[in-house]
Order: C-alpha cells, then structure tokens, then sequence
C-alpha cells in the first residue's frame, strides 16, 4: 500500500507512543512509574460529570451545529473576555473536539503551501506536524535554559521573512512549564504587529500557575494584536476532562467561518452532551475551587520532583512556572535523550519522555500529573540509574 507523502511525512506523537508502551508493560504486571501522560490524573469534578449526565437524560444526543452549541460559544466568549480581557463574542468562538482539534483547524485554515510559521523550540510535539500537514514550512528557533527556554522579541524579529504567516505562542509551556511574563507578551506582540503576522496562543494550561505568575492573553495586548490573534484553549487540563474531547478556538470572525466549515466535513460537531458538561464547566461556582485543588496538589509535587532532580548530579532543570512539567537537562549523562528513555524504562521502569520529541536532543520531559507515591517512587529509580552510568 502506498501511502500519500503527506501522512508519510509525519511521525506518530511519540508522547503517546511512550504513554502506551508504559500501560503495556503495567498490563504485562510490571510496576512502571509514569511520568509520560500529559493529563492530570484527578476524576473529572462531579458536577460536571452529573451536568453530562443530566443532558443524556433530556435527550441531548443529536447532532448539533458544526461549530459548537450556541450556549456553550457564548460561555467561552463570556469567558474569554471576562478572565482574558479578549473582545470576543459568540461568533468568534468554535467548539472542537478537544485543543488539538482547535489548532489543527486553524492552521489547515490559514496556512497555505510555503507559509512560514516560526516554533520556537522546545515546542509541543504536533506544533511542526501540524503545519506540515497544511503544507506550510514550520520554522524552528531553538531557545535555551538561560533565556528559560522562552523565545525573545530579537530572535522571534530576526527569524521573520516575507514567507512567515504565524507565530507559534505556548505559554505556560508544553514541555517546559515556563510561563511568559505580561511584559515578555508585550515586547512580542509589538514584533508581531510590526510584521503583520499571525500569532496562535495555545492558553491549554493557563489555569495551571505557580508563585504568582501572571498569564496575559497575546491577543489582550492591543485591539491591532487582536485582529491577528488565534487564541486555543479547552477543558482538558484546568477541568481534568481530558478524555471527553472538548476544546475551543477564538479569532476574526472570517476565519471562525472557515474552521467551522473545515470541520463540517472532518469530524462535524463536538458530542453533543459532553459540551453541556463543559458549559457546566465555565458557569459553576464550584469549579474555580476544584481547580484550585488540583493546582495546589501540583504545586506540593513540582516542588519535590524540583528538590529531587537538582540532588542527583549533573541534572538541572528551570523552576516552572506553569503546567505540570519540568524539562530535565541530561546532557551531563553523554547519552541522547532516545538513549536514556529507553534504557531508563526497559531498566528501572520508569517511563519518561525524551526531548527530541520537542526538539531538544539534551533533555526529557517529566510530568508530574500523577500520584505522589509514584513520584517519589520514580525518582528514587531515577538517581539509581542517573548514579548507574
């Protein structure tokens, strides 16, 4: 069978690739410690579940529109502008079936063959795929830990050319946790504008921050950033609903029309009675305290697994801010990050994600969305095998 150049031309996530190898092995009745998944591993809080319900049993299974509920498009746009200061209403929201679905559209919408979209790296596994798939060029700039793996307004100037559509903007980040500060979102807004390029602000994790750091919208900096704003984000991370598959995009109006009319004819509406879950979501008084929860139950372990990874020699990681992830620098280990995951789950059992999955050859990504007692567990196996070679 020969298949098309275009899906040939992309890898499977390798994060999920990992996260599946290490549930083969627990179902073989391995003990393997996780710090793969990028999901939280709390139960998706009961009103929400019961709100879900409650939609099945007034027979909300039907087909809906393609771009979402109204009633749940105009929560996100009620949303956005109220925690986000973003000018959206109902028409600049489209429901998606889960984040990536919302970045996946946008891009396929907005990039055409030989449109440059600059990555800085490291960068979430399917920013490059993503674009290659719509037939654009992704354009990656690697950062460092001494900048904290966060591209500057210099760099992301120097990399612009006639050819560059968009800009890609994580933050808190995917795989590092770093969160840009308000006045890091101004300066890069500004080069943006200058240039008149589109920016993608993936806002997945923005619920998710630690010692006070502050998240600003890009596309909150000025009305001109705005027009040239996609903003992404949905209810897997903050709302631990990962598996109902509920995201969102916000933009101009005339690309909101061409993403809905995209997904018209690939997956049509997100499930009908999961969106009622997610407006349950956005309109509940009990949710901002259920998320509050969670993040301080991430906060207690990014402070151990921080306290741990700086004890064993030669490792080192940027405190972060935001998320769930810390970006492990091995470099002082001699083996490459494919090396050292595969050895470090094949020997000790811990699975781990290597940072040539985000364009980082030198480092690996831990997640500490999982229980303590696994955390601590796998740490210790960690060292042993970090003091091993």
């Amino acid at each position: 069978m020969k298949i098309s150049a275009r899906v040939g031309q992309v890898p499977p996530s390798m994060t999920l690739a990992i996260s599946a190898k290490a549930k083969a092995m627990k179902a073989e009745g391995i003990d393997v410690c996780s710090f793969s998944a990028g999901e939280p591993d709390f139960a998706t809080p009961k009103h929400i579940v019961e709100a879900a319900k409650q939609a099945l049993d007034e027979g909300k299974t039907r087909y809906g529109p393609a771009a979402g509920e109204m009633k749940l498009r105009s929560a996100i746009a009620q949303k956005l502008q109220t925690d986000n200061q973003l000018n959206y209403s109902a028409e600049n929201v489209q429901v998606t079936n889960g984040g990536k679905q919302s970045l996946f559209n946008a891009i396929l919408a907005l990039i055409e063959p030989g449109d440059e979209v600059i990555i800085p790296a490291p960068y979430w596994v399917s920013y490059p795929e993503m674009v290659k798939l719509a037939e654009g060029t992704p354009i990656i700039v690697p950062t460092t830990a001494e900048t904290q793996y966060k591209i500057t307004p210099e760099q992301l100037k120097a990399t612009i050319t006639a050819k560059t559509k968009l800009f890609v903007l994580n933050s808190p980040s995917n795989p590092t946790g770093v969160v840009y500060t308000p006045d890091e979102i101004r300066a890069l807004a500004e080069v943006a504008i200058d240039a008149d390029i589109w920016a993608i602000s993936d806002e997945i994790y923005e619920k998710i921050l630690y010692d006070g750091a502050q998240h600003l919208s890009i596309g909150a900096v000025s009305p001109e950033m705005l027009d040239r704003t996609i903003t992404s984000n949905g209810f897997a991370k903050a709302f631990s609903m990962t598996g109902w598959r509920v995201g969102y995009l916000a933009a101009p109006v005339a690309l909101i029309k061409a993403t809905s009319t995209l997904q018209s004819h690939s997956t049509s509406n997100v499930c009908t009675f999961a969106q009622y879950g997610a407006l349950e979501a956005l309109t509940s008084p009990e949710s901002p305290g259920c998320i509050e929860q969670m993040r301080q139950a991430f906060a207690q372990r990014r402070t151990y697994i921080l306290d741990r990874i700086h004890s064993i020699p030669g490792m080192s990681a940027p405190q972060p801010d935001g998320a769930f992830y810390v970006f492990v620098d091995i470099s002082s280990t001699g083996l490459n990050s494919l090396e050292f995951c595969d050895r470090l789950l094949e020997k000790y059992h811990v699975a781990a994600v290597p940072g040539i999955a985000f364009g980082t050859d030198t480092c690996l990504r831990l997640s500490y969305a999982t229980d303590m007692t696994s955390i601590e567990k796998g740490m210790d196996r960690l060292e042993q095998f970090v003091r091993s070679l």
